[in-house]
C-alpha cells in the first residue's frame, strides 16, 4: 500500500500504523507520529522463527521483555478485531515490512499490509505535506 493510503487510513482512524524497525533507526530517523512501535526481529524471535544472518546481525541489543510484547500484542489484538483496523507495517524502504504482515497475517491478521517505499516515502511525504501547507500560508 503507498505511503499516501496508508496516512489517509491512519487519518480516518481505519488503519494503525506498525513501525517495525529496530530502536537505532528510530533513533536515527525519528519516530513516526501516531505508530505503533514493535521491532520486527524481535518479534520473530519470540515467536520462535529463526533469523538470517543480516537479521542477527542488525538486531538491535534493547530487547523488549515479555511484559512489552504481551502489552503490543493485547493492544493489536483489540485494534483488528474491536475497530478491525487495518495494519500497516512500514520499515525504513519497505523491503522488510513484507515479512512482517506476512507474519502478522499468518497469526490471523488478515488486513495486514505493507506500506511501498516504508519511511523514506512517508517521511518524503509528510515533508511535501508541510511545503505544501507552508506555501499556502504564505500565498
Amino acid at each position: 500500500m503507498s505511503a499516501r493510503t496508508a496516512l489517509e487510513l491512519q487519518r480516518l482512524n481505519l488503519a494503525v500504523l506498525i513501525d517495525i524497525r529496530q530502536k537505532f533507526e528510530l533513533e536515527l530517523q525519528g519516530e513516526i507520529p501516531g505508530a505503533s512501535f514493535l521491532p520486527l526481529f524481535q518479534f520473530k524471535r519470540m515467536l520462535g522463527h529463526a533469523l538470517s544472518d543480516a537479521e542477527q546481525e542488525a538486531l538491535d541489543e534493547d530487547v523488549p521483555d515479555m511484559r512489552d510484547i504481551q502489552h503490543f500484542l493485547s493492544m493489536i489484538n483489540k485494534m483488528h478485531h474491536s475497530k478491525e483496523l487495518i495494519l500497516v507495517c512500514v520499515c525504513n524502504s519497505g523491503n522488510r515490512s513484507l515479512s512482517a504482515a506476512r507474519l502478522l497475517r499468518l497469526l490471523g491478521y488478515e488486513h495486514s499490509y505493507s506500506m511501498a517505499g516504508g519511511y523514506l516515502a512517508l517521511d518524503a511525504l509528510l515533508e511535501a505535506e508541510k511545503k505544501k501547507a507552508s506555501a499556502a500560508q504564505a500565498g
